[in-house]
């Protein structure tokens, strides 16, 4: 076995924010990450920041969103002082725009017949290249692929998610890690179910009401692997011109 720490990629970015301190000094290779949360709580910000202290830290990440186009990426990491036009030149990062309406990367290409999604998605061969996945947001993939509503309809939830668990799992007994970002709201609480159950690291972003304040906090679900200790609230802020910041711990 390797010493102790070696197994976890960190998220960089030491002198710039405490992210990976409090997530114990990185993330575990062949992890499956989950960071849910609704609308607003910082989902997509917190998978640009694991995105950018990767690619600096010299690690390759697929990027593939259900939101951005090449050109919002580019611009909203910008905004967040997470530059990537050097890690896109590089090929550090392949960016992905999962576009379902417009003949994009995981369009319909025939009219009126919605894809198997999933399925595309894991005939992709090229995304699964790289050492760490982000897959934002996991749910608009879920909510858009009519095999796995079909299943979900007829409670068939597990049957449904088989398929695609069984993929991740063969890709992290590679070492590479999958992060899928999720809105809960979004889907039935059952479709993502086996989701929580295999996640590895299971993270919960949150606002919170603090007196007239609202507060982001990522609740710690679940970390197996960990480095040194991580811990269970950790808050946050995401800031335009410096992207995510710790905050410091406070009694509420």
């Amino acid at each position: 076995m390797s010493q102790a720490g070696s197994n976890l990629l960190s998220l960089g970015l030491k002198d710039h924010d405490r992210l990976n301190k409090e997530l114990g000094g990185g993330v575990p290779r062949g992890s499956i990450v989950l960071a849910e949360g609704d609308y607003g709580a910082g989902k997509s910000a917190m998978s640009q920041r694991f995105t950018y202290g990767f690619c600096e830290e010299g690690h390759t990440v697929t990027y593939l969103s259900t939101e951005l186009t090449t050109r919002g990426f580019i611009d909203q990491m910008h905004s967040l002082s997470y530059d990537m036009v050097d890690h896109l030149l590089d090929e550090n990062v392949l960016f992905l725009h999962a576009d379902f309406d417009t003949g994009g990367a995981l369009s319909d290409e025939g009219e009126g017949e919605r894809k198997e999604l999933l399925k595309r998605l894991m005939n992709a061969d090229v995304m699964w290249n790289s050492e760490v996945i982000v897959i934002d947001t996991f749910d608009a993939i879920l909510r858009n692929d009519p095999k796995f509503e079909a299943l979900v309809r007829q409670n068939e939830e597990r049957q449904a998610a088989l398929e695609i668990i069984g993929f991740f799992r063969d890709v992290i007994s590679q070492g590479k890690i999958i992060v899928l970002t999720v809105d809960p709201s979004t889907v039935d609480e059952e479709a993502i179910g086996p989701f929580r159950s295999i996640a590895d690291v299971f993270l919960e972003l949150e606002m919170v009401e603090v007196g007239n304040d609202v507060r982001r906090q990522i609740s710690v679900k679940r970390f197996a692997g960990m480095g040194q200790q991580v811990g269970d609230t950790i808050g946050y802020s995401v800031r335009s011109g410096t992207g995510i910041v710790i905050e410091s711990r406070s009694v509420a």
